[in-house]
């Protein structure tokens, strides 16, 4: 028997990367799992992986940025499975004209509806349930953009990450008192398909070098499965080859 045996789960942006690790992992503890993405068809193989491997998923392909569709999500878990007990925030987006001089109005609608309403959306869809149930855990996928502002991610990105890691300590300030707790986690460089939104190509070499979803997944699993009495607030995993670090590095030794 798994730590989360008897668990309702709902995962966002669960058809790949950081959200796909997530829900493999979760399922492995025994968890009932809710997968949500706007692709069906991503959605539906990771449900038949979680299945092959004797666990249980249920497929609810819907839009994060539609404040009503997270809602009917939301309801249809409660009505169906009874209870959410943890709800991971995961989906997300970037986009290619990402600097000052090339965003767009259209772009920043992106990038904002995209990191930042999708979870305050998905905040506010969950935490009546929990509060009914006097308990539950809101795992958010931020990122190191989330706490530290530079240049690369562009600034809508960096915006919308700083706003999420935000809402995720003020939802512990208010909701303890209910046996909410909520985490943000804050990747820096992972292996997933948002690198291909950058404008410089990352190479098959350098995403080897990186965090893998897997490893995002399994610490969310250990997030997940600590204790109802204790919260980890904000947590950055990294990879150890750090291309940051490193292009400092090699600044330094040229001056």
């Amino acid at each position: 028997m798994g730590k989360l045996t008897g668990k309702i789960v709902w995962v966002t942006g669960a058809g790949t990367g950081i959200g796909e690790g997530a829900a493999l992992a979760l399922a492995s503890e025994g968890a009932t799992l809710v997968l949500t993405g706007r692709r069906a068809a991503p959605l539906e193989e990771v449900a038949a992986r979680i299945g092959a491997a004797g666990g249980a998923a249920h497929v609810q392909p819907g839009d994060m940025t539609n404040a009503a569709a997270v809602k009917a999500i939301a309801d249809w878990i409660e009505t169906t499975l009874g209870r959410i007990d943890i709800f991971v925030a995961n989906a997300g987006i970037n986009i290619l004209d990402r600097g000052w001089d090339q965003i767009t109005a259209e772009g920043i609608d992106t990038v904002l509806h995209g990191n930042l309403d999708s979870v305050f959306y998905g905040a506010i869809a969950v935490l009546p349930i929990m509060r009914r149930q006097q308990g539950g855990q809101i795992i958010v996928t931020a990122s190191m953009a989330g706490r530290w502002v530079g240049l690369m991610s562009g600034p809508a990105y960096v915006a919308a990450k700083h706003g999420v890691v935000a809402a995720c300590h003020t939802i512990n300030m208010q909701e303890c008192v209910n046996g909410i707790r909520c985490t943000a986690v804050l990747p820096g460089e992972v292996a997933t398909p948002i690198l291909d939104k950058r404008p410089v190509p990352v190479s098959a070499e350098e995403r080897g070098r990186m965090a893998q979803k897997e490893d995002v997944g399994d610490l969310i699993r250990y997030i997940a499965c600590l204790p109802p009495h204790v919260v980890i607030n904000e947590v950055m995993i990294c990879p150890t080859w750090n291309r940051g670090y490193v292009a400092g590095l090699q600044r330094k030794s040229t001056n």
